[in-house]
């Protein structure tokens, strides 16, 4: 394959990181008092042109470049459009939220694209370095992001735990891919799986994979690795949160699934009962953490804590059935999380005005597009029918019970039953008699970019909860460029687990 043929390959991640530097290079450029919010629009431009792109993809046949580090495949390319999506989405809203003034915008927009290109960077690896690569990309991008309000007080402790953390996981990671090497020699993932399959597992790549979850279990604060979780989402501006809540955990699960079913389904009787037992404690100590809460962002901290847990769920199904779900999930949370995020960004502005549930009493009536929004998110967030929360739900659960896991099952309905008491808690507060409060009534009129912005989230969340066949049948062929490398028959091993 020539070098133009292989650049195809990764054509969404060049356009970002062209994107990124145009930016930094015409920051310089603009006066001292001019608007950088131009560069917003630049950054959108280039969003969209990689959404197009990764699109395209879809009808270029499965291959590899680079020699063999890269592969682009109906799997890889649904994470990229997920992502994509979800950056345009965040970018609109920081555009509604912030003003001329904002320091550091510039920055801002930069390093969202960034961080955007190693997360479509750690979807199309096939080589556990490159993965490495990917994700610190994407966690440096993050860490400064979560620390972009620099003159509170919250705002640089957020960046700091996120990045003490981050470091210790990181060093999980990297640490398992050198165990990995010593025991087989290699680091590319289907080299792996070929020799795990044809000899003798070596106890170095069992540890090694347990060093490897450990170090994505930080990144989709799963428990017991979600601690970071509360006070990071609650230094970080709003539109911040709604990106790191979604794009990098969306990369880290693409990831997950990619290094578990192609690179170790012959491990699965060692993985599958600890996914299980991360899937259990998540969502019972992100739901029953939520019920505490009276700051709404560190609720949805949990209750992101508690999604991660949903997700998990689908790994354990060990069929291309539960891929397929786990993809169709990471998508409608991307959709409604980002969305409710929107709602409290442009209520509370960059500086989170609005933090306790208290605080949004009444919003319905003072604003009733962010009010039905917010009522349409919870309602999504709890599952209930015609929404993409409630087919994404179905659908996890049904790989589950299909491949035998009962009682993973029952946990996760009873845990969804927990999380509407939270949920519905905020949206009666939203619906509730007004009250006088000068933080409600300085909230501004929607802007052409938040209202873009909800429109997309609102409809991707509907679509996906009236007409999920098409975005389903995506997920599956995605599954299935997985399956073949050796995803293992549903109910192998259930009985470990139950």
């Amino acid at each position: 394959m020539t070098g133009t043929a292989q650049i195809f390959r990764i054509l969404p991640e060049v356009i970002l990181t062209v994107t990124g530097v145009l930016i930094m290079l015409a920051e310089p450029l603009l006066g001292k008092n001019s608007s950088r919010k131009p560069l917003g629009w630049l950054a959108v431009l280039g969003t969209l042109a990689a959404l197009a792109e990764s699109d395209w993809q879809l009808g270029l046949p499965p291959g590899t470049a680079f020699y063999g580090t890269v592969q682009t495949d109906a799997f890889s390319v649904f994470f990229h459009v997920l992502i994509a999506g979800i950056v345009l989405a965040t970018l609109l809203v920081t555009l509604d939220t912030t003003g001329p003034d904002t320091e550091g915008l510039g920055e801002y927009f930069a390093l969202v694209c960034f961080g955007a290109v190693g997360m479509m960077l750690m979807t199309s690896a096939v080589e556990l370095l490159l993965v490495f690569i990917g994700l610190e990309i994407s966690s440096i991008s993050t860490y400064i992001l979560a620390g972009f309000r620099r003159k509170s007080a919250k705002g640089p402790e957020a960046a700091i735990k996120y990045f003490l953390l981050g470091s210790f996981a990181t060093a999980f990671f990297l640490y398992g891919i050198a165990l990995i090497f010593g025991a087989t020699g290699t680091t590319a993932i289907p080299a792996v799986a070929a020799l795990l399959t044809s000899s003798p597992t070596p106890i170095l790549a069992t540890i090694g994979l347990a060093m490897i979850l450990i170090g994505l279990g930080f990144k989709v604060s799963a428990a017991p690795f979600q601690v970071w979780t509360p006070d990071v989402y609650e230094g970080a501006p709003s539109a911040v949160v709604g990106l790191m809540s979604t794009a990098p955990k969306a990369a880290a699960f693409a990831v997950l699934l990619r290094i578990l079913y192609v690179a170790f389904p012959a491990l699965h009787n060692h993985w599958q009962p600890l996914i299980w037992c991360m899937a259990a404690l998540s969502m019972t100590i992100g739901n029953l953490g939520a019920l505490r809460q009276q700051n709404v962002k560190r609720m949805l901290a949990y209750s992101s804590i508690a999604h991660a847990g949903y997700l998990l769920v689908a790994f354990t199904a060990l069929s291309p059935d539960g891929i397929a779900a786990a993809s169709f999930y990471a998508l409608s949370y991307a959709a409604m999380n980002v969305g409710i995020f929107a709602v409290f960004s442009h209520a509370g502005g960059m500086d989170d005005r609005l933090t306790l549930i208290q605080d949004y009493r009444g919003l319905a009536y003072r604003s009733p597009l962010l009010g039905g929004a917010l009522a349409f998110f919870l309602i999504s967030l709890i599952g209930i029918p015609f929404t993409g929360g409630f087919f994404g739900k179905f659908y996890v659960f049904a790989s589950a019970l299909h491949s035998g896991l009962i009682w993973l099952t029952i946990i996760g309905l009873v845990n969804s039953g927990i999380a509407a008491y939270y949920y519905l808690r905020l949206l009666a507060s939203a619906y509730s008699k007004p009250v006088h409060s000068d933080l409600l009534d300085e909230i501004p009129r929607a802007t052409m970019p938040l209202l873009f912005a909800l429109l997309l989230t609102v409809a991707i969340t509907l679509i996906l909860g009236i007409v999920p066949g098409r975005v389903l049948a995506v997920a599956k062929a995605g599954a299935n460029t997985l399956s073949p490398a050796g995803a293992v028959e549903a109910g192998a091993s259930t009985a470990a687990v139950k």
